[in-house]
């Protein structure tokens, strides 16, 4: 990033001590992205405590992001507005004193509590004509390229020119935590591979996770399926291909698969949350890509290997649909399971050889 930049604004403002809302996406990762606007504010603000708004679900997430205060856990359904749920939530957020909310999402919804609480000064970008709910309001979205640049853009003042480069997001998981927990599931200590089969959408969902998984296994490695309940059917076919060196680890608490991307050697996920947890931890990470964009879509902190693609561009990619309408998936099939075995190992070889070098 470039620091002369931010820094300038931290200076300026070094002795403003008022605390800062944020209002993320509640995806997952989208909220591991939405760090990278905590890391701006806190270069520019570095006084001011700064909280976000989370579901019960991404709630584990914030226990591992340096720089943030608290997380407010409050559920809102995402079909209804929920009148009595947004009231108790500006409730909640009225008690707390905050001078300005940053609200991430572009729709109505998500400006009514911090309006109702009376924050003081509301920035987000025009979506769904919010006169009135966001009162600083920015213009120009849609020629941001990226979400990133859309999300942290609303950090820095109205007008600013992008940095080259926006902070990466972090996530500061103990050592001791990932050990306990891999002795908590009586898992080894030996190279871990960690597999993250699932998406949210099925075009997303590399087609040979069962097959690399028998062939990790018979190279040594315990592997480690990780994922949500929706991803238990999955899990147990990789398990029934690869046999008993391959653990199903989904479960419901994502605080099970932050340890366990944090506690493998590397980790293997489709453009998913887990992808862009197992990054900001620092794992080793390949994010396998078919439908998706890298450029718009692959975490800020980098893959450990090249981003994985059919060898020969299709005129259909990136298509961003949630379901293969064209080309039989070719975009995902054509990624072989020894290739991707095989950049396992080049990436694990290139770990160690790191980890040997004299500091």
């Amino acid at each position: 990033m470039n620091k002369d930049s931010i820094d300038g604004i931290a200076m300026q403002d070094a002795a403003d001590t008022r605390p800062i809302l944020i209002i993320p996406y509640m995806w997952i990762g989208d909220f591991v992205r939405g760090h990278t606007v905590v890391r701006v504010l806190k270069a520019r603000w570095p006084n001011r405590p700064v909280d976000l708004l989370v579901t019960s679900l991404c709630a584990p997430l914030v226990d591992y992001m340096p720089g943030v205060r608290a997380g407010i856990v409050w559920d809102l359904p995402r079909s209804r507005l929920a009148v009595a749920r947004q009231q108790g939530l500006a409730r909640e957020l009225r008690s707390r004193g905050y001078a300005t909310a940053l609200v991430l999402p572009r729709t109505w919804k998500a400006a009514i509590a911090p309006t109702l609480a009376g924050i003081p000064e509301r920035v987000g970008f025009f979506g769904e004509a919010r006169f009135g709910l966001i009162n600083r309001m920015r213009w120009g979205e849609k020629a941001l390229p990226r979400f990133i640049d859309k999300n942290a853009a609303l950090a820095l003042p109205d007008g600013a020119a992008l940095p080259p480069e926006w902070p990466v997001p972090q996530l500061a998981v103990p050592p001791e935590d990932a050990n306990h927990w891999r002795q908590a599931n009586g898992l080894g200590t030996g190279p871990a591979v960690a597999l993250g089969p699932g998406s949210v959408g099925a075009s997303k969902r590399w087609t040979y996770f069962p097959e690399a998984a028998r062939l990790l296994a018979e190279r040594g490695f315990e592997v480690w399926v990780v994922g949500g309940p929706g991803e238990k059917a999955l899990a147990q076919e990789i398990v029934a291909a690869g046999g008993p060196r391959i653990r199903d680890l989904t479960g419901s608490d994502l605080r099970n698969g932050i340890l366990a991307m944090a506690a493998a050697s590397v980790a293997i996920s489709n453009d998913s949350g887990l992808m862009h947890i197992a990054a900001a931890i620092g794992t080793p990470t390949m994010g396998i890509f078919g439908p998706t964009s890298p450029y718009l879509w692959a975490p800020l902190n980098g893959l450990a290997a090249t981003v994985l693609q059919t060898r020969s561009q299709l005129a259909c990619q990136p298509c961003q649909r949630t379901v293969c309408t064209m080309n039989e998936h070719r975009c995902m099939r054509d990624i072989p399971a020894s290739d991707v075995v095989e950049i396992v190992q080049r990436v694990l070889g290139e770990a160690r050889a790191r980890a040997h070098q004299p500091s």
